[in-house]
């Protein structure tokens, strides 16, 4: 089976995340990644034998002088690529669009890019179909995908009207909370709604959905509460059952002493997840509550893994190396270890 070439510009967050995961599967081979750095971080592409590129030849010497053997510059990377993951910070990834096109790369943007940049958003169990042989796509946020992951779960259950939800979200990631982030306060977005319900929509134009974000000072994940109307009176079973539709959506209980995001990230280590990372929306199964035709949740999002099988499914879709959905879910979630139970 020829496998499909996948370069990864910007080895971050996301980027060493998405480089991991394409090395795990049969029918894909990372071709490179690329950054323009020279620290720690790099030199792990380095240990795990990735080839790497410099994204110019102003940053290929530096990472010569810096004793980094560079394969090159991300022109070279792609010119032996098939399809490019753009993991580079907000803003950079829309600049790289115009070389992309040039060289007629498909190419992959993340969820803090907008929408029109790719023209098409992307989240696995609600439209995989339509991002079969695009040019590109753009795999929305982390809280977004949680959210066009539940909601799409109850909505093939017939059961989703109009959805409401509330975001606490970490003031910033682990790795850089030394730099960046905010201590003692709570800051409200102004505007309701934020931008994780239209950026819903952009997936999936007929949800009802409309949220409200507040920054938190800590970094672990973020955390939702979600009030949805659900088209009839229904019970918890068949609200859990629709849940359980999905297959990276994961239930935990309060009653497990899982009652906080750090005895989550606790359980991820413990059962030997790289990084300690969560893939699935974690879904208090002992809180939801459904009052006739009302229903209450919440969950965890792991803002640093929840986008990487969405990511892994959105090279199959716009390589054209998998056109069913289900199938393509399930070689993805195999080979990251995606749960519907944890233990």
């Amino acid at each position: 089976m020829e496998k499909i070439k996948v370069a990864v510009n910007g080895y971050g967050v996301i980027g060493k995340r998405v480089a991991d995961a394409v090395q795990m599967q049969e029918d894909m081979e990372l071709s490179g990644v690329c950054d323009v750095v020279t620290d720690w971080r790099i030199q792990m592409a380095v240990l795990k034998k990735y080839p790497v590129f410099a994204s110019d030849d102003m940053f290929k010497t530096k990472m010569n002088e810096a004793g980094i053997n560079s394969s090159g510059t991300l022109n070279d990377l792609l010119a032996s690529s098939d399809i490019i993951v753009d993991c580079t910070p907000k803003k950079i990834a829309a600049q790289n669009i115009e070389l992309y096109k040039k060289l007629g790369k498909k190419f992959i943007l993340q969820g803090g890019e907008k929408h029109e940049a790719t023209g098409h958003s992307f989240s696995a169990e609600n439209n995989y179909a339509t991002a079969i042989n695009l040019d590109a796509t753009r795999v929305v946020s982390c809280n977004t995908t949680s959210i066009v992951r539940t909601l799409t779960a109850l909505k093939n259950a017939g059961l989703l009207l109009k959805a409401r939800g509330t975001l606490l979200r970490r003031a910033t990631d682990p790795w850089e909370s030394h730099l960046t982030g905010i201590m003692n306060t709570l800051v409200p977005e102004k505007d309701i709604p934020s931008h994780q319900g239209p950026d819903a929509q952009s997936v999936d134009p007929s949800f009802d959905v409309i949220t409200s974000a507040v920054k938190v000072p800590e970094t672990l994940s973020h955390l939702h509460y979600w009030n949805v109307q659900l088209t009839r009176k229904a019970d918890k079973e068949e609200v859990l059952d629709a849940f359980n539709k999905s297959t990276r959506i994961a239930m935990i209980k309060y009653s497990d002493e899982l009652a906080a995001n750090n005895t989550v990230k606790e359980l991820m280590l413990a059962i030997g997840r790289p990084y300690g990372d969560m893939y699935e929306v974690a879904v208090w199964k002992d809180m939801l509550k459904v009052v006739g035709d009302e229903l209450f949740y919440a969950y965890i999002v792991d803002n640093q893994a929840i986008v990487i099988p969405e990511t892994i499914d959105a090279i199959r879709a716009l390589a054209g190396i998998e056109p069913d959905a289900e199938k393509s879910i399930k070689k993805t979630n195999e080979s990251l270890g995606v749960k519907q139970s944890f233990y």
